[in-house]
């Protein structure tokens, strides 16, 4: 991992690691290789982390939802979904989960990501909600659905890695050029234009301990 956290707290038996601005693909590498060489042993990890101005196309993700060439690099990773974009202003919460530890199938380890993003969202008295057939979290700006958290995992080893991307205070204006999560028109909004304005390190010191209990405590 380029870089080194900041800084390493433990949150029902779950360590989370604040790494400030990172590189995609060295943190991407990081979570390959820490889930490579964890066994039943390892204690599962949240990293908190933002990107500069990048798209990742998942597994499934389709060229043709990159609707203009804006100069931002493309990366093909390896996690769920289709097309999204990462950049300044957006918390990256990265989970590195035992799902055959914790008695989790994939979808029940989305559907818990997603509650986690809702009951921090209503702390700050911002309605959020699910969808189960195109997982993330929706808020209602200006009379219209918004996606203001998308997720994707990879499992391997029964262990997950990757996680979610929650938009604090950003730019938007690069997600208009892609079909968001391979939805065209979908609207994307964030906290600030939503809720209480927050930095991306205090979004994360709130939401990373509430991921961390609805997941550790189980």
């Amino acid at each position: 991992m380029k870089n080194a956290p900041r800084r390493i707290d433990r949150v029902g038996g779950v360590i989370i690691r604040r790494l400030g601005r990172s590189d995609y693909a060295s943190t991407w590498r990081a979570m390959q290789d820490f889930t490579s060489a964890r066994d039943a042993t390892t204690g599962d990890e949240i990293w908190l982390t933002e990107h500069s101005p990048i798209y990742t196309l998942g597994l499934a993700g389709r060229r043709e939802h990159l609707l203009r060439d804006n100069g931002i690099a493309v990366i093909k990773a390896d996690r769920g979904g289709q097309v999204t974009y990462h950049g300044p202003g957006q918390l990256v919460l990265y989970t590195l989960f035992d799902l055959k530890r914790l008695r989790l199938g994939v979808r029940d380890m989305v559907r818990s990501l997603e509650a986690a993003v809702i009951n921090w969202l209503e702390s700050h008295a911002v309605a959020a909600h699910g969808k189960p057939a195109a997982p993330g979290v929706y808020v209602t700006r200006n009379g219209r659905e918004s996606k203001i958290a998308a997720l994707g995992l990879k499992v391997r080893k029964g262990c997950t890695y990757h996680g979610l991307a929650v938009n604090i205070a950003m730019d938007l204006t690069p997600f208009s050029d892609i079909d968001p999560c391979g939805y065209p028109g979908l609207a994307v909004t964030q906290l600030c234009d939503v809720g209480p304005h927050r930095t991306v390190e205090e979004a994360g010191d709130e939401l990373g301990p509430i991921v961390a209990l609805t997941l550790g405590s189980r």
